[in-house]
């Protein structure tokens, strides 16, 4: 079966990039939070999400080129009654300040999901204004 998706779409000066799951290498890392995976691991975990965001940049433009990252969605794995997703979308959007300044302040959602692809503890999506040609 082939896929229907694309893992960036670029149009115009906007870049958007698909779900980044939590992993560590080949290895999906998995549970939700906070009965399963610490805060603090989970907030590791969006860390590795934003590292592949990152990535996916890097290889379609250049990082160079973000002017801005606009916003992330992230979706957090999470217990009935969990509510500190903030919390654990901290440990990516620190990580987009670090490597890119003042251009990557952004706008965020950071969500509670009872279910998330392969079980994976964090998932984050991104929308970045590119230089263009």
């Amino acid at each position: 079966m082939q896929t229907r998706l694309v893992p960036i779409n670029d149009g115009r000066s906007l870049l958007y990039i698909a779900g980044q799951i939590s992993r560590d290498g080949d290895q999906v890392l998995t549970g939700s939070c906070p009965d399963e995976v610490s805060v603090e691991e989970a907030a590791r975990r969006a860390r590795q999400c934003a590292l592949s965001v990152l990535s996916q940049i890097e290889s379609a433009v250049g990082l160079d080129r973000v002017e801005e990252v606009t916003q992330l969605v992230g979706l957090v794995l999470s217990a009935d009654g969990f509510g500190d997703q903030p919390k654990v979308m901290n440990g990516a959007s620190d990580l987009f300040v670090e490597v890119l300044g003042a251009a990557g302040k952004h706008t965020r959602a950071a969500v509670g999901t009872n279910a998330l692809p392969f079980s994976a503890t964090v998932e984050i999506a991104a929308v970045a204004v590119v230089r263009t040609g």
